[in-house]
């Protein structure tokens, strides 16, 4: 299956978007998997198999049309060939043999064959495997649809996430840098020593450091996802944000598609149709022929030539009486493969039925935890904002400043990774049901 881009939730202690340009492109969800949808080359390959099936069809009602062929032969006996006949053939003594030579030098011969089958059990087998495959390469297509939707889907939300890191973080940097100016003020005046101030600017250094770094992992999200949807590598993208609610790609919950069910089921109509074909393969193969011929005959020393045409027609019967159990053995692997399929129908159904289950339950849970991390970071929020306020008053250490900033930057990482967490588990029911859209 296709590789599916995925990241730690630790990363988004640093996620971060880059400056946009006023050229690029903003798409939303959908219209990214709308081009996905005609532009994945992975897609487009899934397309060219259903007009491979198509072809193979063309070439099996090929063999039902009749064939026409010509051949053409130029022999020179160097040395006539002899056959030992009777002599009393032409007068001899009874008991005797004499040999004589039959033909000319060079004869020229000109034949015109037509064959049409009249009947070929293998040939209508496998004109029914085709019909069946046709079916088996169009759920392979939509199964490939529903791989790349998920994996533009699942980079897509990623690319949010970083969008929303880094409101978070450049806000910080400006809280930081403030507090830094206002700290070596207070360094100048004698106030605080300057490690308080130092403190503060390793914090700045770190989200410095941390934008810096997950720049370059939404350069090579950006990049993935043109691939996805096959955008100009070298072109500006930008996307539209993604609110942080719950819910919001669930649109249509009722419809399922069970696509590997679906699979399963053509398989079993692949198997019905091989069962027919080892019992049509104990029929003969019946077929009609019809030919022209022309030989022309010469003798150069005598300025001989003569031609002589000729035609026949005729009917040509195959019949394998005995193969040595060959169609019976095949039967019997038939018969187990068939178990095989109903097995594997089963298991399918129900483990499709479980992922369901878990998945909706997911997404109830991962709902919870982000109305949860979001209620965490309107306290930590405040909790900073008090820290702030108290240091600046000089009631309170730069320890203190620099601990409730930490539980911010915490709170909203987890608001992020939470916000990733829904989205994934939405895309793993959808992806379960077969409803990417």
């Amino acid at each position: 299956m296709k590789s599916v881009y995925l990241i730690p939730l630790g990363v988004f202690f640093g996620f971060v978007f880059s400056t946009k340009s006023t050229n690029a492109q903003t798409l939303d969800l959908a219209s990214c998997m709308k081009m996905a949808d005609t532009a994945n080359l992975q897609v487009r390959n899934a397309q060219l198999d259903i007009e491979f099936n198509q072809k193979q069809r063309g070439a099996y009602l090929a063999a039902r049309l009749p064939q026409l062929n010509f051949t053409a032969d130029y022999k020179y006996n160097a040395k006539i060939p002899g056959q030992v006949i009777p002599a009393e053939m032409f007068g001899g003594p009874a008991g005797t043999f004499t040999t004589v030579q039959f033909g000319v030098p060079i004869v020229l011969s000109n034949t015109v064959q037509l064959t049409q089958v009249l009947f070929n059990s293998q040939v209508n087998y496998g004109l029914a495997a085709l019909a069946v495959n046709s079916e088996i390469v169009e759920t392979q297509k939509q199964m490939t649809i529903q791989d790349v939707r998920y994996q533009v889907a699942n980079t897509y939300f990623l690319i949010q996430g970083i969008i929303k890191q880094l409101d978070f973080i450049d806000s910080n940097l400006v809280n930081t840098k403030a507090l830094i100016k206002n700290m070596e003020s207070m360094v100048q005046q004698g106030l605080v020593i300057q490690t308080e101030a130092d403190k503060l600017k390793i914090n700045e250094l770190t989200l410095a450091n941390t934008k810096a770094s997950l720049l370059a992992t939404k350069d090579q999200l950006e990049s993935l996802m043109k691939i996805y949807i096959g955008y100009p590598k070298d072109a500006i993208i930008s996307f539209e944000a993604d609110k942080l609610v719950e819910n919001t790609i669930l649109v249509d919950q009722s419809e399922s598609n069970f696509l590997a069910l679906k699979m399963v089921e053509s398989q079993k109509k692949m198997n019905e149709e091989e069962k027919k074909g080892i019992k049509m393969g104990y029929l003969p193969n019946l077929s009609f022929y019809a030919a022209y011929n022309y030989n022309v005959n010469i003798k150069p020393e005598d300025n001989f030539r003569k031609g002589i045409d000729g035609a026949f027609l005729g009917l040509r019967l195959d019949w394998n009486l005995f193969d040595g159990l060959e169609k019976y053995h095949k039967a019997k692997m038939n018969a187990l493969n068939k178990e095989k399929i109903v097995n594997q129908y089963d298991l399918l159904n129900q483990q499709l039925e479980m992922a369901v289950d878990n998945n909706r339950k997911q997404i109830e849970v991962k709902a919870g935890a982000l109305s949860i991390t979001k209620e965490q970071l309107q306290l930590a929020e405040s909790i900073h904002k008090n820290a702030v306020l108290k240091f600046k008053q000089g009631m309170s250490s730069s320890n203190d400043l620099i601990l409730a900033e930490n539980g911010l930057q915490q709170a909203q990482t987890n608001v992020v990774a939470t916000y990733i967490q829904l989205r994934q588990a939405e895309l793993e029911y959808l992806k379960s049901i077969g409803n990417i859209k």
